[in-house]
């Protein structure tokens, strides 16, 4: 039978119109948020998993099974500050990385179920203010493995993933997301640009399969003050690696604060045919792994960015939270958004650095 035409979800024409508006708001960070309730093995157990054979405390995803009030919270506190897009709690939720917990079996239920509360928060967020549109964003993480490098110093050719494995894990992981009905869908955080190539390879999968598209957003990380992804690709080879994808827009998050990420910013908003997004830790870590940055600090970079024409999309990620996204959200106000730009044709090729042959 010839592949099914996934159709285009209406998320598309609603997300170009708001993108289009304004400068967008999304979320900060889940973790920091979680660890603020101080839950304990009995929280993240459950009834349900009671005699479960591991330990499971710090397994965030699992929450949204075991403490589904805690997650559903955190996520109307998001919108609440004003954030138009909160992103699922299914950082870890591919079997990959929930191999760890043992918890590999309830992957399908927990992807459906964070994606279930996040749109129930969405839609009462939006009762709560007549004419408002939330939107809810499928967060597939960089799993715990890497297919570019070996985990093993004496063996440079071993990998401990399969292309097969990280394309199956990621392909389960949006089946989920889309049937809990997420509005897009963001592959972030990305350090190995091979991981995220098996994701938009699985998403594509998984759009045949389920008949529908939903807008994809990607974002990197850059590691250190080398301007390159754990792997070590440039912003530019980066996104000449994904470009093909014609991702709705792509952007950088996590790692470094958002100072430090402004030359990377800058040449990405440069090369980038679709909307780019930013959103930096609260600063970089200090000596005790805490985040320091306030929130007018936060705000104040981020509005910088915006001045400067580098951004469609602002947020935060590790460190943030509810009061960064309200000080973000308010200093971005007004504020035009990025004009997406038409570059001339080329062939756009990509090693560890970009080759452009015009």
């Amino acid at each position: 039978m010839p592949a099914t035409v996934p159709t285009p979800s209406p998320a598309f024409a609603a997300l170009h119109a708001l993108f289009a508006e304004r400068i967008v708001v999304l979320d900060g960070a889940m973790g920091s948020m979680i660890q603020s309730y101080q839950l304990q093995e009995a929280d993240f157990r459950g009834q349900r998993l009671a005699a479960h054979p591991h330990d499971l405390k710090g397994n965030n995803d699992l929450l949204s099974l075991t403490r589904p009030d805690v997650i559903e919270e955190i996520y109307g506190r998001y919108f609440a500050a004003g954030a138009d897009l909160v992103e699922t709690n299914t950082f870890n939720a591919t079997a990959i990385a929930q191999a760890d917990y043992r918890t590999e079996a309830l992957v399908p239920e927990i992807n459906r179920a964070a994606a279930s509360l996040a749109v129930r928060a969405a839609r009462a967020a939006e009762a709560a203010t007549p004419g408002r549109r939330c939107f809810v964003a499928g967060a597939l993480g960089p799993t715990n493995r890497t297919l570019s490098l070996s985990p093993d110093v004496n063996r440079p050719d071993f990998r401990a993933v399969t292309w097969a494995q990280v394309v199956a894990a990621y392909r389960e992981q949006t089946e989920a997301l889309i049937a809990g009905g997420v509005d897009v869908l963001l592959v972030e955080t990305i350090f190995d640009t091979l991981n995220a190539k098996a994701a938009l390879f699985a998403i594509e999968e998984a759009f045949a399969a389920t008949g529908v598209r939903l807008p994809v957003m990607v974002s990197a990380t850059i590691t250190d003050a080398s301007g390159r992804t754990l792997s070590g690709q440039t912003i530019g080879a980066f996104y000449n690696s994904i470009r093909h994808a014609q991702p709705f827009s792509v952007g950088l998050n996590c790692a470094l604060g958002a100072r430090q990420m402004r030359p990377y910013l800058e040449e990405l908003s440069a090369l980038a045919e679709c909307y780019v997004t930013c959103y930096p830790n609260a600063g970089l870590p200090n000596a005790f792994g805490g985040y320091d940055e306030t929130p007018a600090e936060m705000a104040a970079a981020l509005a910088e960015f915006a001045d400067a024409g580098y951004v469609n999309l602002v947020g935060g990620c590790c460190g943030s939270t509810p009061e960064h996204i309200r000080a973000i959200a308010a200093a971005v106000q007004g504020k035009r958004p990025r004009a997406v730009p038409t570059l001339p044709p080329a062939l756009r090729l990509s090693g560890l650095e970009p080759l452009a042959l015009a």
